[in-house]
């Protein structure tokens, strides 16, 4: 059974950073995508990033591109989202989440495609 346990978050000034981690563990992850999504006050989860495990490509979301990036650190299982330059409205619950891409080549940016989430963790940006 996939567990997704995330960690970090908190408050912070915009222009700061932050650094969100994704521990995973119950199956190996070789064939599987991680992703982070977020979700604001009355507001639809939307796509931040995401990582294909095997070879590391990632995709972004046009409002983060430059600002975050994703990587995977194989030894821990672990996905880490780190946030530069952020703005009041990054501000939001962010959620790690897996999926097991089988044979397919993309990388999934819709919420729905993905299987398994983490618990999520509030990041607030103060203006």
């Amino acid at each position: 059974q996939v567990q997704l346990v995330q960690s970090g978050g908190g408050l912070v000034q915009a222009g700061g950073s932050l650094r969100l981690s994704c521990a995973a563990s119950g199956v190996t992850f070789t064939r599987y995508a991680m992703g982070w999504f977020r979700q604001a006050p009355g507001k639809e989860r939307e796509f931040v990033a995401a990582i294909r495990w095997s070879d590391g490509s990632t995709v972004y979301a046009e409002s983060v591109k430059g600002r975050f990036t994703v990587s995977r650190e194989n030894a821990k299982n672990t996905v880490s989202l780190q946030m530069n330059s952020l703005k009041p409205e990054d501000t939001a619950v962010y959620y790690c989440a897996a999926e097991f891409l089988g044979s397919r080549s993309y990388i999934p940016r819709v919420r729905h495609d993905y299987d398994y989430w983490g618990q999520g963790t509030q990041v607030t940006v103060s203006s």
